[in-house]
């Protein structure tokens, strides 16, 4: 039976029995169970070299285990079967899915891309970054985000750098050392300006909403064109709450109008692993067993309460990967990677293959 036409839009031709995860009426994708699987990873961290950075590599590191790569999750209710980049790709034919958020939906873009291309060198996919303005400017580091399209099926998976979702304008253009104006109750204006292009849009934010990041990124916080008064009383929590809520009831404004049946999805935080410290007080994630934490999630509700409840009553779907991802703390890229300096860990970012390739199996699901 082609059981995913029954929960989409897609023409008969382009369902399958293989489609991704096969939905049920009670099926819960946040709650199940991580279960070993010999057919892990979904693709090589060797040869995904094409879409990887080299930083988030783990098969390139000095690190000699790898039993975190041999799991997968199985939701509670949701019958499963294999990802399969091509089936894919036919579901995704003249489709554009981007993603918008931190560092950790760059990771779920490139994991995306790396199993969308089976992990393998592609010719048939063309860099269109100039399409939606991203290229390097003059004196940048890199792009603002990344472009990418699969010309025979003319899928286009894209990437943007907006790790606090609010709309960020320099006080001077010309001089990259001023201050920038955070406005929290603004959607970027790269969304605003592309989202017409958008089939399948995927939000997170989180872990830049802390002094640290504010003031090394020299934010400024807006609301209503404004600064807000008395900054060192400010909430952080609140003004987060206030930014998720802004983009997501500006988005569910604009679906009833848009033009190509825009489907956006809000994916809650990734939890860090940090243990006897943090980042920069020698914190680790040393652990390399599986499943230490437990295997299984059995609540109903959503561990990221900011945005579950930001989309409680619209249109945007949330992309829940909160509690599954808490019990993989051997995934992390730990102190393995040659950038890692000083015995610095990094227990936030994960490797790849990995966990993230599990967020982008629930979204094809979901899709």
């Amino acid at each position: 039976m082609y059981v995913c036409c029954l929960f989409s839009f897609l023409p008969l031709s382009h369902c399958s029995p293989s489609s991704s995860l096969l939905h049920f009426a009670d099926c819960n994708y946040a709650k199940g169970r991580w279960i070993a699987d010999s057919k892990r990873p979904l693709y090589s961290g060797f040869q995904c070299k094409q879409w990887l950075s080299g930083m988030w590599a783990c098969r390139t590191f000095p690190r000699k285990d790898f039993s975190f790569e041999g799991y997968r999750w199985q939701p509670e209710h949701c019958k499963t079967t294999e990802f399969e980049e091509s089936e894919f790709l036919k579901r995704m034919q003249d489709k554009t899915i981007a993603f918008i958020g931190d560092s950790l939906g760059r990771q779920q873009f490139q994991s995306l891309m790396c199993m969308a291309s089976g992990g393998e060198w592609r010719m048939d996919v063309a860099d269109v970054g100039y399409e939606f303005g991203l290229v390097k400017a003059p004196g940048a580091i890199r792009p603002d985000g990344w472009a990418y399209r699969f010309t025979n099926t003319n899928t286009t998976i894209l990437y943007y750098w907006s790790a606090s979702l609010a709309d960020l304008v320099p006080v001077n253009a010309t001089n990259r050392q001023t201050d920038v104006r955070m406005h929290l109750d603004h959607p970027p204006a790269f969304m605003r300006r592309y989202l017409h292009r958008f089939d399948v849009l995927v939000l997170n934010t989180g872990h830049h909403w802390n002094r640290g990041k504010l003031k090394a990124n020299r934010w400024v916080m807006y609301i209503n064109g404004e600064p807000l008064e008395d900054k060192g009383l400010v909430d952080l929590h609140a003004a987060k709450n206030l930014t998720v809520r802004s983009v997501a009831r500006w988005l569910d404004q604009q679906l009833p109008s848009h033009p190509r049946n825009l489907k956006v999805f809000f994916r809650t935080i990734s939890p860090r692993h940090y243990r006897d410290g943090d980042w920069n007080t020698g914190g680790n994630c040393n652990n390399t067993t599986p499943m230490t934490r437990g295997s299984k999630v059995s609540k109903d509700e959503s561990s990221d309460v900011v945005i579950a409840s930001a989309v409680e009553g619209t249109r945007i779907k949330l992309l829940d990967v909160t509690a599954l991802s808490e019990l993989r703390d051997e995934a992390h890229i730990s102190n393995y990677s040659a950038k890692t300096t000083n015995n610095v860990s990094d227990c936030l970012h994960w490797c790849l293959p990995g966990v993230p390739d599990t967020w982008n199996e629930l979204l094809a699901a979901q899709i």
